[in-house]
């Protein structure tokens, strides 16, 4: 059974929810937009419904909450070594359908492969997720393709319509709120986008020796390496590692993790001085083959979520999804060279 609610019993539902949680959605940045007097929607804590943005795809993506920008992992002096101290509170994200998931794959990356990572654990445990409900696809959007559109793991749902707000609950822990400051109670279903302007196709025989194809060589002077299509996207999940030496005492300090990106310079420097992938479209080619084709063979479906966020932010109007509809061409490519 869902719930249809007012405004005020929204506000009142998170002020609740508030007590032990963050709650986090897309919301304005008004002056915050990458060109001068432009706004942007991103991520941020918010407190009252009319805060979120249903109307827009968040420019960013919900990662920072789980895999925050900047983390500090621990505490060292002389002779101490400190954990920092995990979340005192959960936090409840409203996230749309490609995004939630996008979690899935963070999952798969920071808890099943290899050993647990336990930073990111403790803040996912805490974690619940409200499904935003597309009626329709925003630009450079290509969920359906992904097989994305729809999502049944969610905490709750939400749907924006007729200045009411449609709530299906699957929590029970926010069951007896909802119910209290709910109008009345009906059958409810998140929307979903069933049609995108942007269509990708992923041939059946994609294999590795498309590396060798020679679209790549098209990206060694359209890309730039500035890796905000790493930054942007739900389930990029790189980062490096920093020490911070106190000025006070040089034997004292933290050591962050902060996010970091495939296509940016420095990225693949190892020791001896060596760096493999100096080339912007052997980095494009790398990451397009990670989110299409290698991580598929692993886990049995794509990275890629097809948010089109890479499409959005993109500085050289590189599109990823053009992208990944020429890799049946490279494929025929190196096909007609091996023969």
């Amino acid at each position: 059974m869902g719930y249809v609610l007012e405004k005020e019993g929204m506000n009142q539902v998170l002020s609740n929810l508030s007590e032990n949680y963050l709650i986090y959605a897309p919301k304005l940045y008004v002056g915050g937009g990458r060109l001068s007097d432009t706004d942007c929607v991103r991520y941020g804590e918010v407190n009252r419904i009319d805060e979120i943005v249903f109307d827009r795809k968040s420019e960013f993506s919900f990662k920072e909450v789980l895999t925050p920008i900047t983390q500090t992992l621990f505490y060292y002096t002389e002779d101490t070594v400190k954990e920092a101290d995990g979340p005192k509170k959960g936090a409840v994200i409203f996230l749309r359908s490609c995004d939630l998931h996008a979690v899935k794959r963070l999952d798969d990356m920071y808890l099943s492969n290899g050993p647990v990572d336990s930073y990111y654990e403790r803040i996912r445990e805490k974690v619940k997720f409200v499904l935003m409900g597309c009626s329709s696809a925003y630009d450079n959007c290509f969920c359906v393709d992904m097989g994305t559109n729809i999502s049944e793991n969610y905490d709750m749902s939400i749907d924006c319509s007729d200045n009411n707000y449609r709530v299906d609950c699957k929590s029970v822990e926010f069951k007896s709120l909802l119910k209290a400051n709910a109008i009345r109670e009906e059958e409810v279903s998140p929307a979903y986008v069933k049609e995108t302007s942007t269509h990708v196709h992923i041939p059946e025989n994609l294999s590795a020796e498309v590396a060798t194809s020679s679209i790549w060589r098209e990206y060694d002077s359209r890309c730039i390496g500035c890796g905000r299509c790493n930054f942007v996207c739900p389930t990029c999940t790189c980062f490096t590692m920093q020490d911070l030496f106190y000025t006070d005492n040089g034997k004292v300090g933290e050591r962050r993790r902060v996010w970091a990106s495939c296509m940016v310079d420095g990225y693949t420097e190892v020791a001896g001085g060596g760096c493999y992938r100096q080339k912007y479209g052997d980095r494009m080619r790398f990451k397009v083959l990670h989110k299409v084709l290698d991580y598929k063979e692993r886990n049995g479906y794509h990275m890629c979520v097809g948010c089109g966020r890479c499409d959005d932010i993109c500085p050289e109007y590189i599109s990823f999804s053009t992208c990944i509809n020429k890799l049946e061409s490279a494929m025929e490519e190196v096909s007609s060279n091996e023969s």
